[in-house]
């Protein structure tokens, strides 16, 4: 229902929405889910390679912590491009159509990722391969920058009212799947070979294997039906977007008051409160999921087997995790959700951490498990529901790929950075990690104690949630 009650134009005489069958909504689930799971999988792909290997391959000939900044830096080069790829890919879905644009972000996403596997190292050509692996990170940010905001808007778009929650956690389960198969290439690697060949050629093995994942996702979008909340807005005509000026003609002509206060009112409560939920999951996420890698590998001289092992355990916990808080959200409201999860995030972290810190490989299990799939996995569960249901129909994928993308570069773009060298500053302290860590979770509790309700409300309304 609208979160809000107006005059004119109200959900009674708003159009149906378009028919989708079980079938469409699978094709759009499994659609989702795929682009979702290769952004991810790149995503920890390179995490992995930056914590494990390319400070040797591409940034040699400085000390060790130097270079594991600058592989951080190169990994956080790719939030750079990712904001300016949700503004120009997502204005696009929002005037011409979602199906379209998810088409071409998975191409430019997959392609870039393949051709990582594919680059000279440093001892071959130099300063070129940091350059070379920049300028593909900046590709893969630029596609991947739309991908899961237009994964999450279109899945959305399909559900039924009151099952948002639990079918766009298909999304967040892609992330899970994403992150778990790279973790498993990885322990694979390091299992069967010698580490010697995993730094000379083994770890191009997965880079290039994506490619498969990324074909066989085209093929799926390919054959996919557009967003049936797209095709019947009352803005779109034959299939694109009235402009602004057609649309304030229009709109006053037919007394449509929801379309009227949609182009009046700017969102700027919308766009901060998703902007400040987004912040502490993306922050939680380049903490644990990238740096807290790096940190138990490096730092504290854990063997290199042990972190994509523990990413591996707690990301199949996460398949429990994901779903639950998706129905949980359902059934109670996500911003309730959003306040009960943030708040035993914050009184998780401190705990965590020091079970982590402890250098014992089976409480590092533990406390990377409960930190990653509190504050990482839940929040990324309601997250990617949340932000398209807080927007109005109009510029719904837009301002959703826009705001989820400047709080990622900010947050996980330079969270890892900021973390290694405070680290490094501060002689193998972790008290870097949980002061960073409960700045980006009180973050996402307070935008969620400061919003009104969101769950369930009518999805073609074009004004926004608050």
């Amino acid at each position: 229902m609208s979160s809000s009650s107006a005059p004119g134009v109200d959900a009674s005489t708003s159009p149906p929405v378009a028919k989708r069958s079980v079938g469409d909504l699978a094709r759009a689930a499994v659609s989702g889910w795929l682009g979702t799971a290769l952004e991810f999988m790149d995503f920890q792909l390179y995490s992995l390679a930056a914590a494990l290997v390319f400070s040797q391959i591409f940034f040699a000939g400085g000390d060790a912590a130097m270079a594991v900044v600058l592989a951080m830096a190169t990994y956080g080069v790719g939030y750079v491009a990712r904001p300016v790829g949700a503004f120009f890919f997502a204005r696009i879905g929002d005037k011409i159509g979602r199906k379209q644009v998810l088409f071409y972000t998975i191409l430019l996403m997959g392609a870039a990722t393949t051709l990582i596997g594919v680059l000279p190292t440093y001892e071959q050509v130099g300063i070129l391969a940091p350059i070379l692996l920049v300028i593909l990170r900046l590709a893969q940010g630029f596609g991947a920058g739309a991908e899961i905001s237009g994964a999450g808007v279109m899945l959305a778009e399909y559900a039924p009212d009151n099952r948002r929650g639990v079918v766009a956690s298909l999304v967040a389960l892609g992330t899970n799947c994403g992150t778990l198969f790279a973790s498993g290439i990885w322990a694979i690697l390091l299992a069967v070979m010698m580490e010697s060949d995993v730094i000379a050629w083994g770890w191009r093995i997965p880079f290039i294997g994506s490619a498969v994942i990324m074909l066989f996702a085209l093929w799926v979008r390919f054959n996919l039906k557009e967003s049936p909340v797209f095709e019947e807005r009352t803005d779109v005509v034959d299939g694109k977007a009235l402009s602004r000026a057609e649309l304030q003609k229009v709109a006053t002509e037919t007394n449509d008051i929801r379309t009227l206060e949609s182009l009046q009112k700017k969102p700027l409560k919308a766009v901060l409160v998703s902007f400040f939920l987004r912040f502490g999951q993306a922050g939680n996420s380049g903490l644990v999921q990238t740096y807290l890698i790096s940190f138990i590998t490096i730092t504290l001289a854990i063997s290199k087997e042990v972190g994509p092992e523990i990413v591996i355990v707690s990301s199949l916990i996460g398949f429990i995790t994901i779903p639950l808080v998706g129905f949980l959200g359902d059934k109670f409201g996500r911003r309730r959700m959003y306040i009960v999860m943030s708040a035993l995030s914050l009184l998780l972290i401190v705990p965590t951490l020091l079970l982590i810190n402890s250098r014992e490989v089976g409480w590092i299990f533990v406390g990377y498990a409960l930190i990653h799939n509190i504050s990482v996995l839940g929040l990324a569960s309601m997250e990617n529901i949340s932000i398209p249901e807080i927007f109005g129909a109009r510029n719904r994928y837009t301002l959703t790929a826009v705001v989820r993308e400047i709080a990622a570069i900010i947050a996980t773009g330079i969270g890892p950075v900021v973390a290694a060298a405070w680290v490094a500053a501060a002689t193998g302290s972790i008290v870097p990690i949980m002061v960073l860590m409960g700045i980006f979770t009180a973050s996402a509790l307070v935008a969620a104690i400061v919003a009104p309700e969101w769950t369930g409300r009518d999805l073609t309304d074009p004004r926004a949630a608050m």
